[in-house]
């Protein structure tokens, strides 16, 4: 329970293609109303504060999933990114990116590069996309980095601490999340934030993510909904 709101909440927006099953849609159809949901998911953060806001939106395991679904999945963030980005720089939201971005499609990585470049002055929430994003992978990346580092003399074995470890992940200087939400009934990690949720909270929901309202979100961090936004 928060006297005041988080500064860091990570979801893990689990249950798309179940709901789109639930619904006898495809589960792509389940994948484009949860990045609808998304949306709404952003505006409540904002009306509750949340400062940093991370979303798990594709897992360096989902690449074994359908190669319709994962080229839809590919496709998702161009349609989004082309919709919302002038909507973002208007209320001054900053775009980051945790991943692993290099064997992504060049339409993909070029838009989600776009986003953050033309983003990186907004001083509003941090809306972070866990993209092609694994937790094992990131601490690898880090740990790859720092060996570098010491192997090209900028800096010693001894200089190596969690702090420094720290700013070498994906997520560089966002503070660790406070809480991580995983809809959709599952109640495990999967993957996600492995070095950074050392201390978080884990709330996990049966709600599909697609269902999962602002409301909901307020409810899980411990506070009030602010406005009708957050039932939206």
């Amino acid at each position: 329970m928060y006297k005041s709101s988080p500064d860091h909440v990570a979801i893990i927006m689990d249950g798309n293609g179940r709901w789109g099953k639930k619904r006898r849609l495809s589960r792509s159809e389940g994948h484009y109303a949860g990045s609808k949901q998304m949306e709404k998911i952003i505006d409540a953060s904002i009306e509750l504060g949340i400062k940093v806001l991370t979303l798990y939106a594709f897992s360096s395991e989902n690449w074994s999933r359908p190669s319709d679904e994962v080229n839809y999945l590919m496709g998702l963030p161009i349609r989004f990114f082309n919709k919302k980005l002038p909507e973002f720089m208007r209320r001054n939201i900053q775009i980051r990116i945790s991943g692993n971005t290099v064997p992504l499609p060049d339409k993909t990585r070029e838009v989600l590069a776009k986003a953050v470049s033309s983003t990186e002055n907004n001083t509003g929430i941090i809306v972070n996309f866990a993209f092609n994003y694994g937790g094992r992978g990131d601490i690898v990346h880090a740990a790859k980095t720092l060996i570098e580092e010491v192997r090209n003399g900028k800096i010693s074995k001894d200089d190596i601490t969690e702090e420094r470890m720290q700013q070498y992940l994906y997520t560089g200087d966002l503070p660790s999340p406070n809480m991580i939400i995983r809809t959709g009934g599952e109640k495990r990690i999967s993957n996600f934030l492995l070095w950074q949720s050392a201390e978080s909270e884990l709330y996990f929901s049966d709600v599909f993510f697609p269902d999962f309202t602002g409301e909901m979100l307020a409810e899980a961090i411990g506070q009030q909904p602010v406005n009708t936004y957050l039932s939206g």
